[in-house]
């Protein structure tokens, strides 16, 4: 180690550091500058961790602490306060943020960009913004707060930022000044006194027989406290959302099942001491043949993946009609093979976990899950106590899209603070991330749809295989959602679904942003499309005459009985939709629904608890999970709308303090659960102020809100007569306009969302959702290669940046939900059910190709981005 003197934020400043430490280590580490983030150290590509060095913006994952000796180093953190101020406020007006993960780094840059002095272009911005990447916003809402920026800056207004709102009207994100600025601490930015650094270490091949885990080289290592295995695991080793057939820890004698199998865990005084150790421990492996086929996992005599569970893991089937007999009387059928493949979620913060022992011998968990209340119970499992012996909080969640759902990190964590008696901090890199955690299914899906002379569908028969990976994960209810929605929101009165997950060695494969739906709606939107051709329809005319409507059908056999907004999403694109075809513009459509919900007979529940402080505000206690989505904002509104009080009263918080687990946040069920729950208890309270209590007098009472749903239906079950797979659906129609080169010039994007509790933030969900289907019909993808991931850089991995971004205009569809809080029901999954299927259109109606495959490569549209690109001809060697 050696002394190395800089300026940072304007002081003169020295640090202990050994010379090829990575900047962005010291300045968090050392200097506790937590504005800037790891998002994807080493790699330079996704800017989170920006900072100006001698006045330019450099990414600091790739500088090393010896560079910048002598040298000038700004940080967020060193910017003027009245300057910090103006972009935490753009941000909010502009509603520029949602994780707010990424948001730091890109304020850097602008601050970097708008102190020239130049008045830049819309296009001009997204293209200074290329350094930067962001998965939730789609980016219109970024530039917008750059454009409020740069007008200030050049002597206008400055931006207004809404402090109060109720439902439907704009409100600011709770705490997204904080979150831009990056004062509001993620998990890996917590510290506590007497900190140890975890470190997991992982299998090197996708099957193997562990023969050996030799750890004492690891251990001998100074500096290092603990080093864990499956051997020091006091309760269960097996855990699992539905089926507990995932271990925490591999243990010797066992086969190791995916690349992500965590093999030992160790904690160390330094994050370097502790990757020192993890290199230190030896593995004996006996390297058995991988199943990575799930057709072949299939197959009688296969090797078995998880000793747990058979290689099928489920299989959902749909019949109605007499589908063969429909399709032998049709005019017309089409048929052929659609494949999708594996997607990464890419959130922008890696899994992290802090764990706490507290004075009174429980355990603090900071979680960034997305069940704070399934991870409490898994982990009480592993550690063989009781769950109150453990209180979770969820830190902000730097994005998930499902990806957060299955533990990571968590177990190992707490197990090393039990060892040690010392608070332990993991923090994955993103190599380890993506190694880790479930993927999107690559599915293949077969189908055979008919229709009448005048195009009116007659069946659909589809065979759906996913390939689920080397745990289950939710994969089986993803191949059942998958087959619930195989006939998107059409009428199709024969139906004959079969859909299959199965165990391979390749990564799991769970929940993702869609949760199967999207998958087969490109295979639907395309069989619509050739069907049209045949009857001689353009694409809106089709659907048009089989859009589903009050009294109609769902695959599954659900009347639709309410809140069917279909055919208004329909209506709201025809004007775009003629008038870029009559422009001589290739276009594209497709329609979508997606549940909001779990449904298929699970019983949910919202949780809400109102606390009275004696500081005058209310604390607001739910358990679903904030990854972005602004859920504590729409809960906030809820609450104000009940009760007349502002805003500002409102404290949303996620923690165990109080029993309000209700599973994970997934399926589009957040607002509609918790919402109706923050009602309820929201009522009471207002019951008491109409009485003439003041808050004054309220102090220290708490107000219980909960909801209760338990009258849908698993496939082939009837509750009250009659077939009710979910509770409500979303449902949108999207268009999709080339330019004359074949590049996505534009996307109109209707949806239904019931009712929008916050118009503003709903258009930027779906926003961010077109952003993420544009790449999963495009560049977006995750081969693997003998099971382990072949790619882990962003630019390959595809994820679109601003520069590559088409116009988005959302048209918000109020078609309100009864059973949901005021009419609203989830919008943060459909927004990317309908985008390849539209974009596929496009691309056919341009150059005549009918693409069964994705992402959509080899199309014009992807050959105009610069990302997802791979070196020639490996594409083809990975499965």
């Amino acid at each position: 180690m050696r002394t190395i003197k800089f300026q940072l934020n304007g002081e003169a400043r020295a640090v202990e550091a050994w010379p090829d430490e990575p900047l962005l280590d010291v300045l968090r580490e050392s200097f506790k500058l937590k504005s800037l983030k790891s998002g994807c150290a080493p790699q330079r590509e996704c800017g989170a961790c920006l900072a100006l060095i001698d006045g330019q913006p450099k990414v600091t994952c790739a500088v090393r602490i010896e560079q910048v000796e002598g040298r000038s180093v700004t940080t967020l953190e060193g910017v003027a306060e009245d300057e910090r101020r103006l972009y935490a406020d753009a941000f909010q007006a502009a509603a520029g943020l949602q994780c707010g993960f990424c948001t730091p780094g890109f304020v850097l840059r602008i601050k970097w960009m708008t102190d020239q002095g130049e008045k830049l272009t819309r296009a001009e911005i997204a293209r200074v913004l290329d350094g930067h990447l962001c998965r939730c916003t789609g980016y219109a809402k970024i530039i917008d707060a750059v454009e409020l920026i740069q007008a200030a800056k050049l002597g206008g207004a400055a931006p207004a930022v809404v402090e109060n709102g109720g439902v439907g009207q704009p409100l600011k994100r709770y705490q997204g000044g904080e979150l831009a600025l990056g004062e509001r601490p993620f998990v890996a930015d917590v510290d506590a006194p007497g900190l140890l650094y975890g470190v997991v270490a992982l299998s090197a091949h996708a099957r193997a027989r562990i023969v050996k885990i030799d750890v004492a080289k690891a251990r001998a290592l100074p500096g290092v406290v603990a080093v864990a295995t499956a051997k020091d695991v006091p309760g269960e080793r097996w855990i699992g959302q539905i089926y507990a057939d995932w271990p925490c820890f591999v243990a010797e004698g066992e086969e190791a099942r995916y690349v992500g199998d965590v093999l030992a865990a160790v904690a160390a005084e330094t994050p370097r001491v502790a990757r020192e150790a993890a290199k230190l421990i030896e593995v004996e492996y006996e390297v058995l043949p991988a199943v990575l086929d799930p057709a072949e996992a299939l197959k009688p005599g296969a090797p078995r993946v998880n000793p747990k569970h058979d290689n099928l893991l489920s299989t959902t089937r749909y019949a109605r009609g007499d589908a063969e007999a429909a399709l032998a009387a049709s005019a017309h059928v089409v048929s052929g093979v659609w494949t999708t493949q594996r997607i990464e979620h890419l959130f922008l913060e890696p899994e992290a976990c802090l764990a706490r022992p507290l004075p009174d011998g429980r355990l603090h968990i900071y979680s960034q899950g997305q069940g704070i209340f399934d991870d409490r119970r898994q982990i009480a499992a592993v550690l063989g106590e009781p769950e109150e012996r453990l209180y979770v909080e969820l830190a902000p969640n730097g994005g998930a899209f499902g990806g957060k759902e299955d533990m990571t990190i968590q177990a190992q964590t707490a197990l090393l603070a039990r060892l040690t008696g010392r608070p332990v901090r993991i923090a994955l890199t993103r190599e380890e991330s993506i190694r880790i955690h479930p993927k999107r299914h690559p599915l293949t899906m077969t189908y055979t749809v008919g229709c009448d002379a005048e195009g009116r569908l007659t069946a659909v028969k589809a065979d759906i295989l996913g390939d689920s990976g080397a745990y289950a994960s939710v994969g089986g209810k993803v191949l059942e959602r998958a087959a619930g929605h195989a006939c998107g929101p059409y009428r199709t009165p024969a139906v004959a679904i079969e859909s299959v997950a199965a165990y391979t060695n390749n990564p799991p494969c769970g929940a993702m942003r869609g949760f199967g739906v999207n998958q087969t709606s490109f295979a639907i939107e395309g069989c619509l499309d050739l069907l049209a051709a045949k009857v001689g329809l353009d694409g809106w005319e089709m659907r048009w005459r089989n859009i589903v409507r009050v009294g109609d059908l769902t695959t599954t056999g659900q009347i639709l009985e309410k809140s069917v907004g279909a055919a208004k999403t329909l209506l709201a694109v025809k004007p775009a939709y003629e008038a870029a075809r009559a422009a001589g513009r290739a276009v594209g459509i497709a329609c979508g629904l997606k549940n909001s919900g779990l449904g298929n007979g699970a019983i949910e529940y919202g949780k809400c608890r109102l606390v009275v402080q004696a500081d005058g505000a209310i604390d607001l206690h739910t358990g679903f999970t904030e990854m972005g989505q602004g859920l504590l904002t729409v809960l906030t509104q809820c609450a104000v709308e009940v009760t007349g009080l502002p805003a500002s009263v409102f404290r949303p918080q996620v923690n165990s303090r109080f029993e309000v687990g209700a599973g994970q946040t997934t399926g589009s069920r957040a607002t509609l659960l918790a919402g109706r729950a923050t009602i309820d208890a929201a009522e009471k309270l207002k019951a008491d102020l109409d009485a003439g209590r003041t808050l004054a007098d309220l102090v220290g009472k708490i107000y219980v809100g909960e909801t209760r749903i338990d009258d849908t239906t698993a496939a082939g079950e009837l509750k009250n007569g009659k077939i009710k797979t979910h509770t409500t659906y979303g449902f949108a129609t999207q268009v999709a306009v080339l330019d004359e080169k074949g590049a996505v010039e534009k996307v109109i994007a209707a949806h239904d969302v019931g009712r929008a509790i916050n118009p503003q933030l709903c258009e930027a969900q779906i926003q961010g959702a077109v952003q993420m289907g544009l790449g999963y019909a495009l560049t977006e993808e995750l081969p693997c290669k003998d099971g382990m991931p072949a790619i882990f850089k962003t630019r390959e991995i595809g994820v679109l940046r601003a520069q590559h971004m088409p116009e988005v205009e959302v048209i918000l569809v109020e078609e309100p939900e009864p059973e949901g809080p005021f009419g609203a029901k989830g919008v943060g999954e459909i927004g990317l059910v309908p985008t390849a299927g539209a974009v596929a259109g496009a691309l056919a109606a341009y150059d005549g190709v009918r693409r069964m495959r994705l992402p959509m490569k080899d199309s014009p549209a992807a050959r105009a981005i610069n990302v997802g690109r791979f070196p020639d001809g490996e594409r083809e060697q990975w499965h």
